[in-house]
């Protein structure tokens, strides 16, 4: 009796290991991951060539560390926002940003006010509790929170809820990084004399550690 042949089965786990290395949910540390859900052009073409899809990740969770807030970190999302705030039946989200939002500098940036919703919460939790349902709704295009202290446990559930409503979520954070999160992708965003200085401190692919200028 005669031996089945090996080559071709051999040739059939090459294909397998071909179509696992294709997928979207697999990725080599050198390359930038591919999306599932088409990413959101940041507006700024030097930070978009280091993110996987092209731009912030939709159907995930962004975490934006500032040494304090006002120094410019939201309008690091204003062409995104305005992006956004054109998609049909779709809102804006602000929840418990530090400083009132100036509406004409909205305006001028492209982003559409009637498609934007400011909350004040009253504590560090309704804050959470108010991200995690906007993001979950799959009402809301993006929803950005100020959030005064949040646990492994609440970054979880914003990164299911971002997932489950397909939005683009948005956690600023004030002080030092911790060593890790659960944030698809982390950005430490600080002053520089023309703009902003952007350190990439969590992405998916070749950039992790870069440091770049964006111009006000």
């Amino acid at each position: 009796m005669s031996l089945p042949a090996t080559r071709p089965a051999a040739a059939s786990g090459s294909a397998g290991l071909h179509t696992l290395l294709q997928g979207t949910h697999l990725w080599r540390g050198h390359e930038l991951a591919a999306v599932a859900v088409p990413s959101v052009p940041t507006g700024h073409t030097a930070l978009d060539a280091l993110l996987p899809g092209g731009g912030w990740p939709r159907a995930a969770l962004t975490e934006l560390l500032c040494a304090r807030p006002g120094v410019g970190e939201l309008s690091l999302l204003m062409p995104a926002l305005a992006r956004l705030a054109r998609e049909e039946n779709r809102w804006i989200v602000l929840v418990g940003p530090p400083y009132l939002p100036y509406a004409p500098a909205f305006a001028l940036a492209g982003v559409d006010l009637a498609r934007l919703v400011v909350v004040n919460p009253r504590q560090s939790d309704d804050a959470l509790w108010a991200m995690e349902q906007a993001l979950g709704s799959g009402a809301c295009s993006a929803v950005a929170g100020w959030p005064n202290r949040v646990s492994e446990r609440a970054l979880r559930r914003l990164q299911l809820a971002a997932e489950n409503g397909r939005a683009a979520g948005f956690h600023y954070t004030s002080g030092a990084a911790t060593s890790s999160s659960l944030a698809a992708l982390r950005l430490q965003v600080e002053p520089a004399d023309t703009g902003l200085r952007l350190r990439l401190l969590k992405v998916r692919g070749g950039g992790m550690g870069t440091t770049l200028t964006l111009a006000a």
